[in-house]
């Protein structure tokens, strides 16, 4: 089949002899064509059924001049379906019409009597606009879907510390500026989390929020990666492609890891920042930028910049304001919350009956050190969920390995204090770690009951 036969055209004029003329000559170019003298039934008939074009007369009987009546049929249609595309047809077509009409939604307007190898083109020309339209809607509704899908592990930044109270009031009086923002803290304590939860509450959160981990971005890729490059700048650049900060235009671009990048990396990007353009790889054309930029690093920036490994003048781009995310062990008290959350989550996803932590499990992972942040606490949940066989989670459900500083502490006999109890917790946690947290296990090893190792692993605050 003919492209052009793709469509439904609905023609509507109040006369039937450029009806049956259009339709004779167009039926050959549409794979339907309706028509209608009346507009009245407009409403009904963009109700029964979707139309690709709708060829709309200026002029009815009442109204024989103005094109007034034209105009509102027009807002109706639009009214109906703000997607229609619209081509007017008047005998009056003047500049101020042409206007008017455009501004108003129209997407084009033919004079009658037309020629018809012209309004074959216009019509043709409003039909790719439908198609671009309905491509561009459908990608933007990918998008936004997409970015949906990836924000829904982030809705909700979990916490009812002093600690994060006080990230909570930053958040709320940065997030609807466009001031750059510098995120710092320990790996795991949830970075990513609090940039996507400020682009969520900014002026640009119905555009992109685009992340790069620049410590996993190559020298040689740390201008691709971020400019974009033209098509032959270098072997494997087989087709043009945009750079991150191209894809972040309007929206937020959420530089992870900055600490790691390398001087000459340091050099491009504060280039960038201050210029406020980009080049690709390959051109000598810059592209103009609007982005609001987030960044964060685990590293300790202020140490870095004396001793010259990261620069202080870039330093003073990215962070406008910086935010200081605590560790868990400095924000312990939102521990519950979390193990709540995630305990909900991952019984959901594995489909388990598991519904809570138990009062001593809750005990143990309170005390817990957790190197490893919000991120280790999340896979410890994980696995416990995963490998438990009964509905509220037990002591013996969690392993922790000696990277715990007390574990490292107690690693080894010590041969000058020779403590009965010291010596005694050190088995018990060597047991835990030998049988992976498994309590029944570790009884068997130290030749206990359960009963007698639980009451040891309380009586030792374990």
């Amino acid at each position: 089949m003919n492209e052009q036969k793709a469509g439904k055209l609905l023609i509507i004029d109040d006369n039937q002899d450029l009806l049956n003329a259009a339709k004779i000559f167009l039926k050959r170019h549409f794979s339907r064509v309706d028509t209608e003298c009346n507009p009245e039934k407009i409403p009904h008939l963009l109700q029964s059924d979707n139309y690709d074009l709708i060829l709309l007369d200026m002029n009815f009987t009442i109204d024989v001049s103005t094109g007034q009546e034209g105009y509102f049929w027009l807002d109706k249609i639009l009214e109906i379906d703000p997607s229609a595309i619209v081509v007017l047809i008047t005998a009056y077509g003047d500049v101020n019409t042409a206007v008017k009409a455009i501004k108003q939604g129209a997407t084009d307007f033919v004079l009658k009597p037309w020629d018809n190898d012209k309004l074959l083109a216009t019509l043709h020309s409003a039909m790719k606009l439908k198609k671009v339209s309905n491509e561009n809607s459908s990608l933007k509704s990918q998008h936004k879907q997409l970015y949906a899908d990836l924000d829904k592990q982030f809705k909700d930044i979990i916490g009812n510390s002093e600690p994060m109270q006080q990230v909570f009031d930053t958040i709320k009086r940065v997030a609807r500026t466009d001031a750059n923002i510098l995120i710092t803290g320990e790996n795991g304590t949830g970075k990513e989390l609090i940039a996507r939860s400020i682009h969520r509450n900014s002026y640009r959160d119905e555009e992109a929020f685009v992340t790069v981990d620049l410590g996993a971005v190559t020298e040689s890729l740390f201008e691709s990666e971020l400019f974009g490059h033209k098509k032959g700048a270098f072997t494997d650049a087989k087709e043009d492609r945009p750079g991150r900060f191209e894809m972040a235009q309007g929206g937020t671009l959420f530089l992870d890891e900055i600490g790691n990048i390398s001087a000459p990396q340091q050099a491009k990007l504060l280039t960038a920042l201050q210029n406020r353009n980009v080049t690709r790889v390959g051109s000598n054309n810059p592209i103009d930028i609007d982005i609001r930029l987030i960044s964060a690093t685990n590293m300790p920036i202020q140490e870095m910049i004396q001793t010259g490994q990261f620069r202080q003048d870039l330093l003073y781009r990215i962070n406008t304001i910086e935010i200081q995310l605590p560790a868990l062990r400095d924000r312990i008290a939102d521990l519950p919350l979390l193990v709540e959350h995630y305990i909900k989550t991952y019984a959901k996803k594995y489909n388990k009956e598991v519904h809570k932590a138990s009062e001593a499990a809750l005990s143990r992972l309170m005390k817990y050190d957790w190197p490893g942040n919000i991120r280790e606490l999340q896979h410890s949940i994980e696995r416990a969920v995963i490998m438990s066989a009964s509905s509220i989670l037990q002591p013996e459900d969690f392993f922790f390995n000696a990277s715990h500083k007390e574990d490292k502490k107690n690693s080894k006999f010590d041969l000058n204090h020779l403590n009965i109890e010291e010596v005694e917790k050190l088995l018990i946690r060597k047991a835990l770690d030998k049988n992976f947290g498994n309590i029944t296990e570790a009884a068997k090893e130290l030749g206990l009951t359960r009963s007698s190792l639980y009451r040891r692993l309380e009586k030792y605050d374990l």
